[in-house]
């Protein structure tokens, strides 16, 4: 049975994903704000609180792991630099094979359109690289997968978490993507057993993407996305 604050944290993540049909139209008319602002600040605002009150009902859960995994510092570090590699080979196969097998192009719609606000705002970036990575990980690890493998072994607990966090996503070329990084988030819950290590690692990875994307010029970007492209389906045959 899931616990009520389990239930309250899932509602909050629903209401923050709704929250931008009311906040946006009622920035624009209320503030003047133009559409982009209207969506920046607004998200900004949704999800800051949903992060701030779904930390606060896991706050007992949060300190208990910590507490029973008996993870130090060290350990912490350790782990989240180990899952960083895990995440980016477990996301290079899964590129290999929609390459390979499916012909889909590896460029992520869903992070072109965050890229493409972040251009326009950079003060967005907080939400891929800090707000979406902590919510993300105790709804889809913390709640579900955690929920899940008290009922079933690993993998179907797994795949099932994964493909959820797939689908919030929004892109669904990059389903398979998306599962396998969801795999290791789950592998690396399982592992330490505390959730601030998959959090700290999907920051990392998040955080790092959008850096990238920001510093390197696009032509640049553009022609080191067609390389990689390339060097994928050589390795993929």
């Amino acid at each position: 049975m899931i616990s009520a604050r389990y239930w309250f944290t899932m509602l909050t993540y629903v209401l923050m994903h709704l929250s931008g049909f009311v906040t946006i139209p009622l920035l624009v008319i209320g503030l003047n704000l133009n559409p982009i602002d209207a969506l920046v600040y607004g998200q900004l605002a949704a999800f800051a609180l949903a992060t701030i009150i779904s930390l606060y009902l896991l706050r007992t859960d949060i300190v208990n792991e910590l507490k029973h995994s008996r993870s130090g510092l060290g350990k912490i570090i350790q782990w989240t630099v180990i899952g960083m590699f895990l995440a980016y080979f477990a996301q290079m196969i899964a590129a290999l094979i929609e390459l390979n097998i499916f012909a889909i192009d590896p460029v992520s719609e869903n992070t072109a359109e965050i890229m493409n606000v972040i251009d326009q705002a950079p003060i967005f970036l907080i939400i891929p690289a800090v707000f979406a990575p902590i919510l993300e990980e105790l709804i889809f690890r913390k709640i579900i997968f955690g929920t899940l493998h008290t009922k079933m072994n690993f993998f179907w607990a797994a795949i099932l978490s994964s493909l959820g966090f797939a689908v919030i996503h929004l892109d669904l070329t990059h389903l398979l993507v998306y599962t396998g990084m969801g795999l290791v988030f789950s592998y690396l819950y399982v592992k330490t057993k505390t959730i601030i290590v998959p959090i700290l690692v999907h920051m990392g990875m998040n955080s790092i993407t959008v850096l990238a994307q920001l510093l390197i010029d696009v032509d640049e970007l553009e022609r080191l996305q067609n390389e990689l492209s390339s060097i994928i389906y050589l390795i993929g045959g």
